[in-house]
């Protein structure tokens, strides 16, 4: 694969009303992966459609593109997920 710029590492999604699916378009290889997998693991929902050695483009039903709101996390929550983490790197 050639090596590409961090900026040419694009993932695009489209769909429209019209359809059922949408396509994404990835040159992203964190993004390859993780569709990969999900391939491997659902391939009547996830398809990988077109490939070359840069760029990968699959399809998926819109409901798997997922839009969900930031996680708010209130201070004592946040020291216990501290606190979780420091006992979990130490034993």
């Amino acid at each position: 694969m050639s090596r590409l710029t961090r900026c040419e590492q694009e993932t695009i999604i489209n769909f429209n009303a019209g359809e059922k699916n949408a396509t994404v378009y990835t040159r992203d290889r964190a993004v390859m992966r993780q569709l990969d997998a999900l391939v491997i693991g659902y391939p009547d929902v996830f398809q990988c459609v077109d490939e070359s050695d840069i760029d990968k483009t699959y399809t998926m039903p819109k409901s798997a593109v997922a839009y969900r709101k930031p996680r708010r996390l209130t201070d004592k929550q946040r020291e216990a997920a501290r606190e979780r983490l420091r006992k979990n790197r130490s034993g």
